[in-house]
């Protein structure tokens, strides 16, 4: 049976897209009245057709049943264990106490340097703050458990005083567990839990936040000629069956984030085709979390204006995946990427 995938487009912002929603001209996303749309784009792995809101009833009785079921998921409000997204992009700011971390390893791999960080990213605006201690860039290696924890321990035990969201960046269950014992609130596992069988374990038990991120291999061979068949369409079934999945192995909460993976196991025209595509993942109902900042499929398009920081393409992505209605974005620039956002939510486009 051919399946058919929703994806809402045509976005409203700001008072516009307020106006919009109360003349019932577009439909609000995720129950944020400041960012609208009123067209959806229905798409199979042969064709793909965009309707306004306003034609739906011209569908055929099983379509219209499907888009309004996908429609309901999309405009429904999201609620998410601390996150409140109203003032949606949330920032998550990046700290790796690593010596090898693609962009900022070495950088603040100890104890002052990743704690002034934190404090750092907190007073520019971020929510949530994401520590790492195992680099998961393109071709490394895996760290070892010990190792790993003895990055991390000492930063996680200072921070848990603050109010802000703790995210642990590992794939390992044993460092899920020590760090939600040291106050870490959110599993940020970049393997798409695949790594360590005993994972879904912990977060059942603990009934624990989580992200869903998907990664095509794992970090050593992901760059290995990645392929799909539609990347888009691909990653959509692979969230799909996950929670589905999760379900079944009793993990039944609404707190899970969905984050595609720019980056991991993907090439340029995988990345490119995802980031103007993305709101599709909103029609499987949970917040979407995206990481662009400083990657190499920047340097990939701007060629000679390529920079150390990449600063230039991070906002230009994360501004677009904001016009998509993306919830959190993942970035290491947290003062420059908020000001940039400030600055785009004051012109009322």
């Amino acid at each position: 049976m051919l399946k058919y995938y929703t994806r809402a487009c045509n976005f409203y912002y700001g008072d516009h897209s307020t106006l919009m929603v109360k003349k019932r001209l577009s439909l609000p996303l995720h129950g944020n009245n400041e960012i609208s749309f009123d067209t959806i784009e229905l798409i199979t792995r042969k064709k793909k057709k965009k309707i306004h809101i306003s034609k739906l009833n011209l569908l055929s009785k099983f379509l219209k049943k499907k888009v309004q079921l996908d429609i309901k998921n999309i405009t429904k409000k999201k609620n998410f264990f601390k996150l409140k997204f109203k003032s949606s992009p949330l920032i998550m700011g990046v700290v790796n106490l690593t010596p090898d971390s693609f962009s900022d390893g070495g950088e603040y791999d100890n104890y002052k340097d990743a704690l002034k960080r934190v404090k750092h990213f907190i007073e520019k605006g971020s929510s949530i703050i994401d520590i790492g201690g195992e680099s998961t860039r393109p071709g490394s290696n895996d760290v070892n458990e010990k190792t790993e924890w003895k990055r991390i321990k000492g930063v996680l035990k200072k921070i848990k005083k603050f109010k802000n969201v703790i995210s642990i960046d590992t794939r390992k269950s044993t460092i899920m567990e020590k760090s939600l014992k040291y106050g870490a609130h959110i599993i940020n596992d970049v393997s798409g839990l695949k790594h360590d069988p005993n994972t879904l374990k912990v977060l059942r038990n603990k009934k624990t936040p989580f992200v869903i991120h998907h990664m095509q291999g794992n970090p050593k061979t992901m760059q290995v000629n990645p392929s799909y068949k539609d990347v888009t369409l691909d990653i959509y079934d692979f969230f799909e069956k996950k929670i589905f999945e999760l379900k079944a192995r009793g993990i039944n909460h609404k707190n899970i984030i969905l984050d595609p993976g720019i980056g991991f196991g993907k090439r340029l025209k995988h990345n490119i085709t995802l980031l103007r595509n993305i709101s599709i993942f909103h029609s499987l109902g949970f917040p979407i979390m995206l990481g662009t900042s400083r990657k190499r499929f920047i340097k990939d398009i701007s060629g000679i204006n390529d920079s150390n920081q990449r600063l230039g393409g991070t906002i230009s992505s994360v501004l677009c995946a904001m016009m998509q209605g993306i919830q959190i974005l993942r970035v290491h620039d947290v003062n420059e990427v908020n000001q940039s956002i400030k600055v785009f939510k004051s012109l009322k486009f």
